[in-house]
């Protein structure tokens, strides 16, 4: 029998008893969002519609993009890119294990100072590629000013990111270039090695006994306006 995605529940001010929810909606309140497959127009609508409910939602709380993924189709992956760019808050972009192709230009596209690589991850860039392999003559000529254009486009990115000549970064883009994290940083792509503070940003709350035998994560939601405080407790022991 399958299982089916986690529900915790979620406490609501004017409810008297807590309303369950599953696990990704529980932590989309909580500002996570996951690139976890490739660019598609669903995974990218997604994700964009995602990041302008929560700008709207509270425009102060910072956002947390959590990527793991392949890449996918150029505009789709523009299209977060430029919506992280939009929202007032800041966007973190953090990458799990995986940013290739479109997906490292999102990461690359986070907040300044809040783009972080975990260890072990990896980091993939190329050049865009086209569409067709065949048709007619105009409409391939017309795609290939088109990806010239969006390489071009790419490739100032990461110069400003990387403050490497033009001339460097359009030759690295010939082909499949895999970063480790601190390669990846010294491209400018990310800002950061490891995940520290990232627990704490996300508002929670790691607790450990001086034996290490129970440690218990609390996860605490304040709400501003009628000094309510609701809150969901998740608790893991050990008995080693």
């Amino acid at each position: 029998m399958p299982v089916g995605v986690p529900k915790l529940p979620y406490d609501i001010p004017e409810d008297e008893e807590a309303t369950w929810v599953d696990l990704y909606n529980r932590l989309y309140r909580e500002r996570a969002l996951f690139l976890f497959k490739d660019l598609s127009p669903e995974t990218a609508n997604h994700i964009v519609g995602l990041m302008i409910f929560l700008n709207i939602d509270d425009c102060n709380q910072e956002q947390f993009l959590f990527i793991n993924s392949t890449g996918g189709g150029v505009m789709h992956g523009l299209a977060v890119h430029n919506t992280i760019n939009f929202v007032l808050p800041d966007v973190h972009t953090l990458c799990l294990g995986l940013a290739a192709s479109m997906a490292a230009f999102v990461l690359a596209g986070g907040s300044q100072t809040k783009r972080i690589a975990f260890p072990n991850a990896r980091v993939m860039i190329h050049q865009p590629k086209s569409a067709f392999i065949g048709g007619y003559l105009d409409d391939v000529l017309m795609d290939g000013d088109l990806v010239l254009q969006l390489r071009k486009e790419m490739t100032n990115f990461f110069v400003q990111r990387s403050h490497k000549p033009f001339w460097l970064v359009y030759e690295d883009l010939e082909r499949d270039v895999f970063l480790t994290p601190d390669e990846a940083k010294a491209y400018g792509i990310v800002d950061s090695v490891g995940h520290n503070g990232i627990v704490e940003s996300l508002g929670f709350e790691r607790r450990e006994e001086g034996n290490g035998s129970v440690s218990s994560v609390g996860l605490e939601r304040r709400e501003e306006g009628n000094g309510s405080v609701s809150s969901v407790g998740l608790e893991r022991r050990e008995g080693y």
